[in-house]
């Protein structure tokens, strides 16, 4: 009986730990994936150095975004890109 009330504690923090820190990061690399996967041509994305341009091409691994005025073409990888549309922050 002193062995599993010593125990309880230890499996409860783990199972808080679960709930609070494992899951929801799994959740949001699921959502990110799903995101990076649905990527077509037309899309406005921000790439995770801060580039921010228009998709012209999918590729299996990469995408090609238009970015400015002057139309460069940079090819990126999907794991490059951080989000769909433009993301401005004030911090």
């Amino acid at each position: 009986m002193g062995d599993i009330t010593m125990l309880l504690p230890l499996v409860l923090m783990f199972a808080l730990m679960y709930f609070f820190m494992i899951r929801p990061e799994n959740k949001k690399r699921k959502a990110v994936q799903a995101m990076r996967s649905s990527l077509s041509v037309g899309d406005e994305v921000t790439s995770i150095g801060g580039i921010v341009g228009t998709i012209c091409a999918v590729k299996e691994n990469t995408v090609v975004i238009e970015t400015g005025a002057d139309r460069v073409r940079i090819e990126l990888t999907k794991w490059g890109i951080s989000s769909i549309g433009t993301e401005i922050s004030d911090k």
